[in-house]
């Protein structure tokens, strides 16, 4: 992803459910728990971490069984202590105390727990970076100090943690994008091919497959850990697939990332979508790492001009959305008439402007027609005034002039090149505007519009008639000529 355009907008669930959500987390719970259970007698080591012999009595409280019971119990205790839960109060002697943030847990606002939440995520986020334990151990060189012998290992901490950087990027993306799965989860294969495979290659070689299939295995590991934070919601990888990859050396990912096959074994091969906590939490990570990552609703009280232009590159759902709370924290008529004021403009980004009043005016209802008719003898807003009006049943719609219907057009044709692009429904509207009018090219260049020429040669280069298309590039020639261009 880049950093230098926005992002779709996400649409975020409220901050106190949200909150309630961050505090049901197993991960945060738990450390609340031991939080509230240590005492003058708990004892920690020099690294922070509870001592060997509490560790039994920690996952006692917890609840915890089994032969990873003291292991989840040490996990939470350090998520206690990397998030101010518990403090320690002596490092010579080991002793804590309860830490300021733990009241916040019950008497703050959800803000306050929301950023709590965001430390423990952090500090997950880290330790899914950190290869298995047990590789760790291996890789230690200890005729030099128990030192990570990282070549050994094979692992760049850095790299690691920008892999997953980039995975969690690319979820969010799927996630709040218009054509993205939304909230139903995505296939593993595919968030690790997204990682892997160029977007334009056909047919991914067995070299970049196998690095599918090695990719799907360390993010099965790493999900597993992101779960219990509220992160994602994840169906692990089918355990007996990877007991047959084992038993036969087949790379369990690769039928998952090559080629089609039923839901049902796509399911296997796990499955992960955002939790709404999960996409506030990345959604502040994104912000804070400088990407420009919109949310519905953050335009709502700002003006017009803001919304117009704010709205510019959203979908059409998220231009919606944004634009009713928009409206309804205003009157509507008085709302119409700013949204006609901020439509106004000769530059570039005007057209799409005209046409996300446009689409704002149609949801303000018969509320806005006074606003309308103040406008129709406005040379840039008349026309649009008399399509609504028309639209909405008014009466007494005087008729436009030959001139505002050619003027219009241009203005429409624009905001949709900005809006969309070279896109179906765009071509169609082309086919049918030349269709409509045979002299429609030897009036349009004469229009005093700016973008005048930009509309001729986006229809000349669109229309799949090669006759209809050199006419529209004649008529631009002309058009940029007429404007001294």
């Amino acid at each position: 992803m880049s950093d230098s355009s926005p992002l779709p907008p996400v649409r975020l669930t409220d901050e106190a459910e949200l909150a309630r959500a961050a505090l049901s987390t197993p991960l945060l719970s738990r450390a609340a728990r031991l939080a509230r259970w240590a005492g003058p007698d708990t004892r920690v080591d020099a690294g922070g971490g509870l001592v060997e012999e509490q560790l039994p009595a920690a996952a006692e409280v917890l609840g915890l069984t089994g032969d990873d019971a003291a292991a989840y119990a040490s996990e939470a205790w350090r998520i206690a202590v990397d998030t101010g839960l518990v403090e320690i109060t002596d490092e010579e002697t080991g002793t804590v105390a309860a830490g300021e943030d733990l009241a916040l847990l019950t008497g703050g606002s959800p803000h306050d727990v929301l950023g709590i939440w965001l430390g423990a995520l952090e500090a997950v986020l880290a330790d899914a970076s950190v290869p298995d334990l047990d590789d760790l151990v291996d890789a230690m060189d200890l005729e030099n100090g128990g030192e990570i012998d990282f070549s050994q290992l094979e692992w760049d901490p850095e790299a690691e943690a920008e892999f997953l950087d980039g995975v969690l990027g690319n979820l969010y993306l799927l996630s709040v994008s218009e054509d993205g799965p939304g909230e139903g989860p995505v296939p593993l294969p595919a968030l690790a091919a997204s990682m892997i495979v160029p977007g334009d290659m056909g047919e991914p070689s067995n070299d970049m497959l196998e690095q599918v299939s090695d990719a799907m295995m360390r993010l099965d590991d790493q999900f597993r850990l992101l779960e219990p934070v509220g992160l994602v919601a994840y169906q692990p990888v089918d355990e007996a697939l990877m007991a047959d990859a084992d038993a036969d050396d087949t790379d369990p990912g690769v039928a998952g990332a090559a080629g089609p096959v039923d839901d049902t074994d796509v399911s296997r091969y796990g499955m992960v979508r955002l939790t709404p906590l999960g996409l506030y939490g990345l959604r502040a990570r994104l912000l804070e790492a400088g990407f420009d990552a919109p949310a519905v609703g953050d335009l709502a009280d700002k003006g017009a001009d803001a919304l117009l232009d704010g709205t510019a590159a959203y979908g059409p759902r998220a231009v919606r959305a944004e634009t009713e709370q928009w409206l309804s924290r205003r009157e509507p008529l008085a709302a119409a008439r700013e949204l006609l004021a901020a439509a106004r403009g000769s530059d570039p980004g005007a057209p799409l402007r005209r046409l996300r009043c446009q689409e704002a005016l149609s949801l303000v209802g018969r509320a806005a027609e006074p606003a309308l008719r103040e406008v129709l003898g406005d040379a840039e807003l008349g026309g649009l005034a008399r399509v609504w009006l028309t639209e909405h049943g008014a009466a007494d719609v005087p008729a436009p002039s030959e001139a505002m219907i050619f003027w219009l057009t241009i203005d429409t044709v624009a905001a949709q090149l900005a809006a969309e692009g070279n896109s179906e429904e765009l071509q169609a509207l082309v086919e049918g505007l030349a269709a409509q009018h045979d002299g429609f090219f030897a009036a349009a260049w004469r229009v005093e519009h700016p973008a005048t020429a930009d509309v001729l040669e986006a229809m000349g280069r669109l229309h799949p008639d090669k006759r209809v298309a050199k006419e529209a590039r004649k008529a631009a020639f002309k058009a940029r000529s007429a404007q001294g261009g």
